[in-house]
């Protein structure tokens, strides 16, 4: 059977695009902002981005192009007999555990969407209220996990269409939707009495604020928010085609990851100055801040519905992507079909996911290394499986395969003239600076 394939540069680039903006732009990001700094942590992820997380993310993508099958065949496609074949393992299972509660976020962006259609946000309602009713949601039973189901449906439904029918097409339709969402909130956001100081915190940073806690952060940041370190890059690698450009494709996907998380940023961070709330609240921020400002702000009711609309195509973009590489694995290499692998990878991820859901609640007092269950696989997959991951990724370019192999798939075989020039310096940072870079912030999460 002939390997499906992204028909166009247009569907590479959504696909990818939506894959790396998700969630962890929209929900993560501006959070992660708050903890650490504002300004400095932006100033340390930019810079992560394009010396560290781009040329990982370019080592993904090249080994998925030139291997043309699964992330867990792959390194074992490229360096037969070896014992890098096992290194596949990692590439498919994390995605698996990140997707797992995900999905649980993904219903709790169902969930807030639905209550911002109903109009529950009460003008009136003050910020501890809101929060009340979103830890009395998330510690119930049912209700989460009837959404966690709902959303991993959406997200099965997407895939059971293929990579051109189904990724391809809902990349194409949706990205737009969500950049245009996003921004007119951000408009709106930034035009409130006294964001100018929520703009101050995003873009003046106070460099004594830098610290190796922050450096880790942004970077662990970087690869869940680029979908680097985990498989999904070079399965999305393997569907491109020999003409594509590597270097446009991948660098358009980080701009284009880092444009959107400074939007989501202008979109909640200028009313949260605005209303004098504290922008350290952490992962509560969407769903307990926020809604207290669309309940207070001029047509903060359509605000609302635009913003968990938003967060609900953000989600799904992202979700797809990581129940793909499963797929793929399974499709290929257990021979199962496309329909019996999507419900078989996107019901492990619903079954974990229901562990997840209940650590909130009736699986609270169940700890892992002092985590909830849904902390530890947080944490597990963001603080040690995607380093490691990248780790392999980069070591495995750099110094497994050949270097006329990794230039040649970067340069489109000498014709990208302009690969060409920066290639060298391109294959300098994926051999040298990334895997030490990376192993430092890898050990930094260990320890």
């Amino acid at each position: 059977m002939e390997r499906e394939h992204f028909k166009s540069t247009f569907g590479i680039l959504v696909a990818m695009a939506g894959s790396a903006i998700g969630l962890g732009n929209l929900w993560r990001f501006p959070y992660m902002v708050g903890i650490y700094g504002g300004a400095a942590f932006i100033f340390v992820y930019i810079i992560l981005t394009f010396l560290l997380c781009l040329p990982i993310l370019f080592s993904e993508i090249i080994i998925g192009r030139r291997s043309h099958t699964n992330a867990f065949r792959a390194f074992g496609t490229l360096a037969p007999g070896s014992p890098w074949k096992w290194a596949g393992i990692l590439m498919v299972a994390t995605p698996v555990i990140v997707v797992s509660y995900y999905s649980v976020i993904g219903g709790w962006s169902l969930e807030y969407l639905f209550k911002a259609c109903t109009f529950s946000f009460s003008q009136g309602a003050t910020r501890e209220e809101l929060g009340t009713i979103f830890s009395g949601f998330i510690s119930s039973t049912w209700a989460p996990l009837l959404w966690h189901t709902a959303f991993m449906l959406l997200t099965a439904l997407v895939i059971l269409g293929g990579v051109n029918k189904g990724i391809e097409k809902f990349g194409k339709i949706m990205m737009p939707v969500l950049f245009l969402t996003v921004i007119a909130i951000a408009v709106r956001s930034v035009t409130l009495p006294g964001a100018g100081e929520g703009l101050k915190y995003l873009f003046r940073p106070d460099f004594s604020k830098i610290t190796p806690e922050v450096c880790a952060a942004a970077l662990g940041q970087g690869f869940f928010s680029l979908s680097v370190g985990f498989g999904i890059m070079l399965t999305y690698g393997s569907y491109t085609r020999k003409s594509s450009d590597i270097a446009f494709n991948s660098t358009w996907t980080a701009v284009a990851d880092l444009t959107f998380a400074l939007i989501a940023s202008c979109a909640i961070m200028p009313a949260v100055f605005a209303f004098g709330l504290n922008p350290q609240e952490g992962p509560g921020l969407v769903f307990e801040t926020l809604p207290f400002i669309f309940a207070n702000m001029p047509l903060g009711g359509i605000i609302a519905i635009l913003f968990f609309i938003a967060l609900l195509v953000a989600a799904l973009t992202s979700s797809v992507s990581l129940v793909e590489v499963g797929v793929a694995y399974l499709t290929e290499e257990k021979h199962l079909s496309r329909k019996a692998a999507t419900w078989t990878v996107s019901g492990i991820a619903w079954a974990l996911g229901i562990l997840c859901s209940l650590s909130f609640g009736s699986l609270s007092g169940i700890r892992i290394l002092g985590n909830t269950i849904f902390d530890f696989f947080d944490k597990l997959s963001a603080g040690w499986l995607m380093p490691l991951g990248a780790l392999i990724i980069v070591v495995f370019t750099g110094w497994k395969m050949k270097k006329s192999d990794v230039l040649d798939e970067f340069t489109n075989g000498g014709s990208l003239k302009g690969n060409l020039r920066i290639s060298g310096f391109i294959y300098f940072l994926i051999k040298y600076l990334a895997p030490v870079a990376v192993l430092i912030i890898f050990l930094t999460n260990l320890l």
